[in-house]
């Protein structure tokens, strides 16, 4: 498993709504391209953390629990290990392709959807397979047999670093 993080552009306000950023789109550019594509390609999830405010900080109300996430976590790993019995395989992260063909099979109006986002953001295909993969387990997460509409778009939304930079 690899987690890395690294800032939105060179001065680290891109995308926050208390400071301006004060880097060009060329720069940004740059700064980004310094990843190479090939190792990105490979990152399956991308998440934008933004900076907390103190509101945020200072909220009393606590989130989802760690013991809460475990239960459904071990649920998934469960429903993967048994859909893949007899492959070899044991989590949705480690399928191949003709797994992922076999255990994430999408219709057609989700077919549409994701052929449309490969086109709009300019995706490889080796995204294309872990798009369904992530889809997948947050299709299992949720508790659901099926790759659904809303599992498919939050996979596709964690391909953010993959997206051309517009500002």
């Amino acid at each position: 498993m690899l987690v890395a993080a690294m800032n939105p552009c060179p001065c680290g306000y891109l995308g926050d709504s208390r400071h301006e950023c004060r880097c060009s789109s060329t720069q940004v550019q740059k700064y980004r391209s310094r990843i190479s594509g090939p190792l990105l390609d490979r990152i399956d999830i991308h998440v934008e953390a933004p900076a907390l405010s103190i509101t945020e900080l200072r909220q009393t109300q606590p989130g989802e629990s760690s013991a809460a996430i475990r239960v459904r976590v071990q649920s998934a790993r469960e429903v993967q290990q048994r859909r893949l019995t007899g492959t070899g395989i044991s989590s949705n992260a480690r399928m191949g392709h003709a797994q992922i063909r076999r255990f994430c099979p999408i219709g057609p109006t989700l077919g549409d959807l994701l052929q449309h986002a490969m086109e709009q953001l300019s995706l490889s295909a080796r995204a294309y397979d872990r798009i369904l993969k992530v889809a997948r387990t947050i299709a299992d997460l949720a508790g659901s047999e099926a790759i659904e509409s809303p599992h498919l778009l939050e996979a596709i939304q964690y391909r953010s670093l993959d997206r051309n930079v517009f500002y």
